[in-house]
């Protein structure tokens, strides 16, 4: 288990997905986590160049976009993803979309946006438990991003030759 821990934001207007997710994140114990929730695609830009409320919140290791969010602002997910990406202070947070979309024009936009992974939601409880404990395992435990304070493991170092 990292020593640091990865902070997570996630963006999802719908209260019982939310609450799933954030169960799940927690429940995956191989790692520390802390997750930060916004509701809108304003409130996510806000949260990202920390402005207002949230000018001491951290910058988030992973963001966990939904893209069905309610326009408030005339704000959706994808136009948070394509701001990400096109901010030079935040283009390199990866930017994993979770939404209930398997619409090939919304996936091809989405990666477009350079999103770094497109989950669809799974309609079964346990299915989507997993799929987010995989994703806490995966983006919070094996991947390493330049912000994340913490170092990957030291790999073994490749024998030398015979003899030396």
């Amino acid at each position: 288990m990292s020593g640091k821990p990865v902070h997570f934001l996630l963006v999802e207007d719908d209260d019982d997905h939310a609450d799933l997710i954030r169960l799940s994140l927690l429940a995956e114990d191989s790692i520390l986590k802390t997750v930060d929730r916004v509701r809108d695609g304003a409130e996510a830009l806000a949260y990202l160049i920390r402005e207002g409320a949230y000018k001491n919140r951290p910058r988030p290791h992973v963001v966990l976009l939904d893209l069905q969010l309610k326009k408030n602002g005339g704000i959706n997910g994808q136009d948070v993803l394509a701001a990400m990406k096109a901010d030079p202070e935040l283009c390199g947070t990866p930017v994993v979309v979770l939404t209930s979309s398997h619409i090939p024009t919304q996936m091809r936009t989405a990666y477009a946006h350079r999103a770094n992974s497109y989950l669809c939601k799974p309609a079964s409880f346990n299915e989507f438990d997993q799929m987010i404990k995989a994703l806490a395992r995966y983006w919070g435990g094996v991947n390493y991003t330049p912000d994340r304070q913490d170092t990957p493991p030291a790999a073994n170092p490749p024998p030398g030759p015979a003899g030396t």
